[in-house]
């Protein structure tokens, strides 16, 4: 092992979502990975508890997804979308169309979950102008939601931390209340029972901003970034209804849900709501490359399928927009979903995995256990300092215990691969309890 990768210089790299200064006094660095487990340069195992960010599904360095790269970049390694094409990139729409509810039909490709939630935002804002509804600029969000770090995706974002220092620069936002109740929903397994009320704000902010305003809906099926938000039963159909009834859009971020998270191909079809469009990223590809993108209802592409014919319909891409390279990985990851039942194996997984992640209940400080599918947020009493900190360190114990994790406030994530057998995911939980355990007395 060369000096730099043991102890690379770190002074240069400017760390996404990172306390640059803290982390960079004491890095916590992977050197390479394999299935569900990464290694440290020094060659410790370290559990990968959040799918490399949402990202993961099938296990790190899938050999037919290394096997499509590498025949990808040997063939054709790189060409822009924009009016010109490769076979790579029609398939895989064609191909995730096929799998997306019916009527939505229509995939716009981009290369990562920002991009595609600022891209069905200016969708929404096109349509509504072809429609000769131009007045239709206003949209709903979701306080504690994340919806990306494009200046769209933070205005309708409700995690206000993310957008404190850029407040000057937002859209014209509403947000619904988080759907989250710590009274009734501290343990609840699955779905709660109670709280679809709380979608009935819709009514709310739609008599005061009036439905003719509004461009669309924003929300995530469930809020993955904030710490596993599990949406009541209901809650998600009467957004639907509301939707109808005043002729709005309704969009659900998929990035953290789609292709099997929740025991289906999108949360769309695993809780029963077909929304008018769905962004995705990260599991589409297994986090080999870059991409996102979004699925379109028909109706709303063709729309905008007017005008001269020589012109743009919509003056938005991006320049990697269906990159060849991460076109092959998403079609060899479908390939692995389909023929390795992976949403089918998760939700198989998915009581075993309640049970586990429910045994952490009785652990020192943890205030909730929530979990829907192959995702669940363990929080904790924050320390007397402030929220957040005991959740820092808990993550950071976690590691060192073998384990990674990540903590949004207070909240522990576990989200393993789909591949993760229950023993690997107890193992998870095991190395958790006892990170809860190292940071149980407020820090000095």
């Amino acid at each position: 092992m060369t000096r730099s990768a043991m102890t690379p210089h770190t002074d240069a790299f400017w760390m996404p979502f990172t306390p640059n200064r803290q982390f960079k006094a004491a890095p916590r660095l992977v050197a390479s990975a394999e299935g569900i487990a990464y290694r440290t340069p020094a060659g410790r195992e370290v559990l990968d508890g959040t799918s490399g960010l949402w990202c993961v599904g099938a296990g790190h360095r899938h050999p037919r997804i290394a096997q499509a790269m590498k025949r990808q970049i040997d063939t054709l390694d790189f060409a822009s979308s924009f009016q010109v094409g490769h076979a790579g990139a029609f398939e895989l729409a064609e191909r995730i169309a096929a799998l997306a509810p019916p009527g939505l039909d229509r995939v716009f490709l981009t290369n990562s979950g920002s991009e595609a939630v600022d891209t069905a935002l200016k969708i929404a804002l096109a349509h509504a102008r072809a429609c000769g509804q131009g007045q239709r600029s206003l949209f709903i969000g979701r306080e504690r939601g994340f919806h990306g770090v494009g200046f769209g995706g933070i205005s309708v974002g409700g995690m206000t931390h993310n957008r404190r220092a850029f407040g000057g620069a937002m859209l014209r936002v509403d947000h619904l209340g988080s759907t989250w109740d710590a009274a009734t929903q501290a343990f609840v397994r699955g779905q709660p029972t109670t709280g679809a009320e709380k979608a009935d704000e819709l009514e709310r902010l739609i008599a005061l901003h009036d439905a003719s305003n509004i461009a669309a809906v924003v929300v995530e099926p469930v809020a993955g970034s904030t710490g596993v938000l599990v949406p009541p039963q209901g809650y998600l159909q009467r957004l639907r209804d509301l939707c109808d009834r005043h002729h709005l859009l309704l969009i659900f971020d998929e990035v953290i849900t789609g292709f099997g998270r929740l025991g289906a191909m999108f949360a769309a079809q695993a809780l029963g709501v077909v929304p008018d469009m769905i962004v995705f990223a990260k599991t589409v590809s297994n986090g080999a490359a870059p991409l996102g993108g979004v699925i379109v209802r028909r109706e709303i592409h063709d729309a905008l399928m007017q005008g001269p014919a020589h012109l743009s319909e919509l003056m938005h891409g991006y320049t990697c927009s269906g990159h060849p390279l991460a076109c092959a990985a998403a079609l060899a990851m479908l390939d692995v979903l389909d023929e390795e039942q992976l949403p089918q194996r998760v939700a198989a997984m998915a009581p075993r995995f309640e049970a586990i992640v429910h045994g952490l209940a009785d652990a020192p400080g943890v205030v909730s256990v929530r979990n829907i599918g192959l995702a669940a947020g363990i929080e904790l009493a924050p320390d007397a300092a402030g929220a957040g900190r005991r959740g820092a360190r808990a993550q950071a114990a976690a590691f060192d215990r073998g384990v990674l994790t990540r903590a949004p406030g207070d909240t522990l994530i576990l989200a393993p691969p789909f591949v993760a057998t229950a023993g690997d995911i107890q193992r998870m939980a095991d190395a958790l309890r006892q990170a809860i355990e190292d940071t149980s007395s407020p820090a000095p």
